[in-house]
């Protein structure tokens, strides 16, 4: 049970918020609960997206973890331009439909519950079909030299009709 800032269990005092970290100590493991307030929607950025997006961060690991997760929503129609991951890239979608393509390989459909994974150092895109709304779980590491997404060009029409 959560009560002034602190979380209480059977009357013992077992972790108190900071900074808007919960942390959980003495006897407990260590446990941070970032919540969600205090992380605003961001627009994605226009040179790297075709369309409206926006993006709630979910997670940016710290060392050792490389690991970065964050919702994506895109309107219909939207979409990365063309990126590559060093370590790769997998994405489990939310909510709607939506298409992703490995350069070289046809367009997929996505829809709620599938995942994709993409492998390493792969050129590909990924959005929303062009009449629906979609929503993915985006997850990928840096690299070990601590490089991230490598950005290409727009996605051209014709490319995303496939």
């Amino acid at each position: 049970m959560r009560t002034g800032g602190c979380i209480r269990h059977v009357g013992r005092v077992m972790g108190c918020l900071g900074s808007g970290v919960i942390l959980f100590g003495k006897g407990f493991a260590m446990l941070k609960i970032h919540r969600a307030e205090e992380r605003a929607t961001k627009r994605a950025a226009e040179d790297l997206f075709t369309g409206d997006v926006f993006q709630d961060e979910v997670l940016v690991g710290e060392a050792p973890s490389r690991m970065r997760a964050t919702n994506v929503t895109f309107n219909p129609g939207a979409r990365t331009a063309w990126h590559q991951h060093p370590v790769g890239q997998t994405l489990w979608a939310v909510a709607g439909v939506g298409r992703v393509q490995v350069e070289g390989g046809p367009v997929e459909e996505l829809r709620p519950g599938d995942t994709a994974i993409i492998p390493p150092n792969a050129r590909h895109w990924h959005g929303a079909a062009p009449d629906r709304i979609f929503t993915h779980l985006a997850m990928s590491e840096t690299g070990e030299d601590g490089g991230g997404t490598e950005w290409f060009e727009k996605v051209s029409d014709a490319d995303y009709s496939r």
